[in-house]
């Protein structure tokens, strides 16, 4: 079973400006956390972890920028679980299991095919105010020593 995101011991947070050197920035960010947790380059999964939070940091400065200048995502580990939340201001909550025909691109699926395939969950997270969301993401994967 995996540990829920909010329950996990280790915590890295960053925001970033809603543009698209965004992605980029998460992505180094998390290899760098992803080092210091433990899980090596070859740790199963890390390269789907990292495609799947590019995709979901894209998708926020391609969809929610207009209304949100930033983005944050919040890195979350510990004994078995590497968890990632992508959060932006805007209110529309996409729908994480729509079909790939039904879906109005395929970065969505592809990002619940990846997380699935891995044996993770993925869930939506509406903010109190209804003003925002954030992505969860939780993967299994050995986060070494810790």
């Amino acid at each position: 079973m995996i540990t829920p995101p909010d329950t996990l011991p280790y915590r890295h947070a960053l925001t970033l400006p809603a543009v698209g050197s965004a992605v980029r920035v998460a992505r180094e960010t998390a290899e760098q956390v992803l080092a210091e947790w433990g899980a090596g380059a070859r740790e199963t999964g890390r390269d789907a972890a990292l495609l799947i939070l590019s995709e979901l940091v894209a998708n926020s400065v391609r969809h929610a920028a207009a209304l949100s200048p930033n983005v944050t995502v919040v890195f979350a580990g510990g004994p078995g679980t590497f968890a990632f939340g992508v959060h932006d201001r805007h209110p529309y909550r996409p729908a994480l299991f729509a079909s790939a025909g039904t879906a109005p691109g395929r970065g969505l699926a592809t990002v619940m095919e990846l997380t699935h395939g891995l044996g993770g969950s993925a869930v939506v997270r509406g903010d109190v105010d209804e003003g925002g969301k954030s992505v969860w993401i939780t993967l299994p994967m050995r986060l070494g020593g810790r």
